[in-house]
């Protein structure tokens, strides 16, 4: 199982790279209800490359607040990669961010189906303008699939920048 203390150091490492690089990162979560943000903001001096955070967990949400199309959410549905596409590129935009991250899934204990099973989860990174997007399905009862969400989310920025 995922530890905290994994996801801390994860967060450590691309708060360096983003002092670094004089960069910023901003998230859009669903499942994860602010985790990748609570993470990211545990490591000190975070404000420097951290400023925005949106959780959207209602389809309202991400269409109103980070602009995702009714048509991607009533075609693809919330957990699709093209919903946290729009996702990672609405709040990015918002946040006039260099880097964001979108998470959008199903931490269960309800709420899978045969297509998009519990534990199904689907994230985006926009990178300067450029997304890229995967879906992974995690294992475990509902705080398992959210923590290992947060590690994959993270581990994911750090592999692409």
């Amino acid at each position: 199982m995922t530890e905290w203390h994994e996801i801390f150091e994860l967060s450590e490492q691309l708060g360096s790279r983003m002092q670094q690089s004089d960069a910023t990162v901003t998230t859009a979560e669903s499942c994860t209800g602010g985790g990748v943000a609570f993470a990211l903001t545990a490591v000190a001096g975070s404000s420097a490359w951290f400023n925005h955070s949106v959780v959207t967990y209602s389809n309202d949400v991400k269409h109103r607040t980070l602009g995702v199309s009714e048509f991607s959410l009533s075609q693809y549905g919330a957990v699709s990669e093209e919903v946290a596409s729009e996702m990672a590129t609405g709040v990015a935009i918002k946040a006039n961010a260099d880097y964001s991250i979108a998470v959008s899934g199903i931490a269960g204990p309800d709420g899978g189906s045969e297509l998009k099973p519990v534990g199904t989860v689907c994230f985006a990174w926009s990178l300067e303008g450029r997304v890229e997007t995967e879906t992974a399905v995690f294992d475990g009862d509902r705080h398992s699939v959210r923590m290992q969400s947060i590690e994959y989310a993270l581990k994911g920025l750090l592999q692409r920048i």
